[in-house]
């Protein structure tokens, strides 16, 4: 479910994230293709780059796929980040040049981290069925993004009980309840299944939060949250109501706004447009940087960056 990030998404130059306290700000998610299936883009956009140092929300589904197909994205590159897949129904398959080889179903977490260099696929398996999640990405801060990659697996996460709720920590604490994922910053995430009436999910103040609702509608202060939206709630605040009519299922992502600048562009997230260059340079000449994934899908390439003199 990885990217591409284009110029609609956002603009080619780094920026900085602005946190603030506010009112729940809606913005409208971008319908991408990825693979054979739509997914909508609720990060970045133009109006919302980060939330905390989450930086890439694709909310892919609800699809019904077949033996063999779905989602096929071949071996594409990543700098700077790390993956964070999520699926509520069924299952892919992980393959990077790290040599892992995973599986993924519902309630379980697939983490990599690109550091300086990753290449990985995300491929369709024998089930069919229907097929949801989100994928998330992470930017890495200064002391880790230039170090190794690295992958894991996370076949189980704690939950915390709330009223009217279950919420899985698939990222960070909530309530002393830990993932035991790792982090680079300080941030969380929660898949909330929310029942009928209202939930109290506990905030920090020093966090800010957003919400994607992929299933059902959640009222989140004054406003009504419904698929394709991210719901922004800024910080200052050491609680958040949710209230549904009917269940609901909801990822809550959050952490403390995220300082530097980033410039993200096609599958990289960096700080200057140089570096992006020489990575997607290094890629394109088939350097020993992102390694090689043993995939029986092609290998993704795409032309040079906006702003290259590549293009004059």
């Amino acid at each position: 479910m990885s990217g591409p990030v284009t110029t609609e998404d956002v603009a080619p130059e780094p920026d900085v994230g602005h946190a603030e306290a506010c009112e729940v700000e809606l913005t409208e998610s971008h319908v991408a293709q990825v693979g054979d299936l739509q997914v909508r883009r609720a990060l970045p956009r133009r109006q919302r780059r980060t939330v905390g140092s989450w930086c890439f929300a694709d909310h892919m589904g609800p699809a019904q796929v077949r033996a063999g197909e779905g989602i096929d994205i071949g071996p594409h590159p990543h700098i700077g980040l790390q993956t964070v897949t999520w699926l509520t129904d069924g299952e892919i398959l992980h393959r990077d040049s790290l040599g892992s080889e995973q599986l993924i179903r519902p309630g379980q977490l697939n983490l990599m981290t690109a550091g300086a260099g990753v290449s990985h696929s995300e491929e369709g398996t024998a089930y069919s069925g229907p097929l949801q999640g989100v994928q998330f990405w992470v930017v890495q801060p200064e002391e880790t993004r230039h170090g190794p990659a690295a992958f894991e697996h996370q076949p189980s996460l704690p939950e915390v009980e709330l009223d009217n709720a279950v919420a899985t920590v698939f990222i960070g604490e909530m309530d002393g309840v830990a993932s035991p994922a790792r982090r680079d910053t300080d941030h969380c995430g929660f898949d909330l299944a929310l029942r009928p009436g209202t939930t109290v999910v506990p905030l920090r103040e020093d966090h800010e939060y957003a919400l994607v609702v992929v299933e059902g509608e959640v009222q989140a202060g004054g406003a009504v949250v419904t698929p394709g939206h991210l719901a922004y709630f800024g910080t200052g605040r050491e609680e958040g109501p949710l209230t549904v009519r009917e269940p609901a299922r909801a990822m809550l992502v959050g952490g403390v706004p995220f300082p530097d600048r980033i410039i993200m562009w096609w599958n990289y997230v960096g700080r200057t447009r140089a570096e992006v260059e020489v990575a997607h340079r290094d890629w394109t000449d088939g350097s020993d940087r992102f390694g090689a994934v043993a995939s029986p899908l092609a290998r993704i390439d795409t032309g040079p960056p906006p702003w290259s003199s590549e293009l004059g």
